[in-house]
């Protein structure tokens, strides 16, 4: 059985119950060494095959957990965050499926969750935003022209940006060209629940001088919209006293 297992925002100690069993049960882990936090690896039991794709091809990878496989071991896929978002995950299960070979998905905390957590940060505010949109510019790997920056920013809901801090005066440009005001609220964190994580509150305008003036020039994620500044939203109804529940009358 393969384990693919999302290794959590950053700190060792936000992986699942589930996927730190799947590491300590591994006979050999594949984990993306750019990015999952090493102190994931001492889960490892000795003796463990260790290999950080993040030197490694598709092929390479896939040809170190087939071969694991068809020697009856217990193999963990170690993404960074939830491999379902940016994890490239798809493209090994496709393999697997024409090789006939069994595979599961342990899902990890988000990034995006772990930004959130820095800023005690609440991505859905009533009568501020109730959707958050999560994208990414285009860069060397293009996104659908249907997802553009601008098109997004249209909808003025809260919006997350993966994998683009080098790419800031473009997208500034791109959010007040799509509709969100110079002055709407941003933030950029740094290395979401690492040991050195860092924050940075700022407007769509600064985000580029922002992280300039701070040394942020990779591994941080970008949060745009008014529920960054966390005011002027309304009461949740469900814990209005007027407000009934299926496990609660109203006062009204």
């Amino acid at each position: 059985m393969i384990h693919f297992v999302g290794a959590g925002s950053g700190a060792a100690d936000l992986i699942t119950l589930r996927g730190k069993k799947f590491l300590e049960e591994a006979d050999v882990v594949v984990y993306a060494g750019s990015l999952v936090n090493p102190k994931l690896l001492e889960y490892t039991k000795q003796g463990c095959s260790i290999y950080n794709s993040a030197k490694m091809t598709l092929e390479e990878v896939l040809e170190v957990m087939i071969a694991a496989e068809q020697e009856g071991k217990a193999i963990v896929r170690l993404h960074t965050g939830d491999p379902c978002l940016y994890g490239a995950i798809r493209e090994q299960m496709d393999v697997l499926d024409e090789q006939g070979i069994s595979y599961d998905y342990c899902p990890g905390v988000s990034s995006f969750c772990g930004a959130a957590s820095a800023l005690n940060l609440e991505y859905t505010l009533p009568n501020v935003s109730q959707s958050v949109i999560i994208t990414r510019m285009a860069g060397r790997t293009p996104v659908p022209e249907k997802e553009s920056i601008e098109a997004f920013a249209a909808h003025q809901a809260t919006m997350v940006v993966f994998l683009s801090t080098g790419l800031l005066e473009e997208l500034s440009k791109r959010l007040i060209e799509g509709g969100y005001q110079p002055d709407t609220p941003a933030a950029i964190v740094y290395k979401a629940t690492w040991e050195d994580e860092k924050s940075f509150v700022c407007t769509v305008a600064t985000l580029a001088q922002t992280a300039r003036e701070n040394g942020i020039t990779k591994t941080a994620l970008m949060i745009i919209g008014d529920a960054v500044a966390h005011h002027s939203y309304e009461r949740s109804k469900l814990y209005d006293p007027e407000f009934t529940t299926e496990f609660r009358k109203g006062t009204d």
